[in-house]
């Protein structure tokens, strides 16, 4: 699975941070960070965070349902 966050279109809403913590979190600056490959089991999180994200800055790739 890889994940990728357009830089030009996230916001920081964190949306995606409490949809899938375990992939996405904030830096001590407050900017957005997450596993581009993370492991395989947090795919559930990973595509509900994509789909939560309101500016659709977020593209998972290879993730099993």
């Amino acid at each position: 699975m890889r994940i990728h966050v357009d830089r030009a279109v996230c916001d920081n809403n964190g949306r995606c941070v409490f949809a899938a913590p375990d992939v996405f979190s904030f830096d001590d600056d407050e900017n957005l960070v997450y596993d581009p490959a993370p492991a395989p089991e947090t795919a559930r999180s990973a595509l509900r965070a994509a789909a939560d994200c309101p500016l659709r800055a977020i593209t998972v790739r290879g993730a099993e349902q």
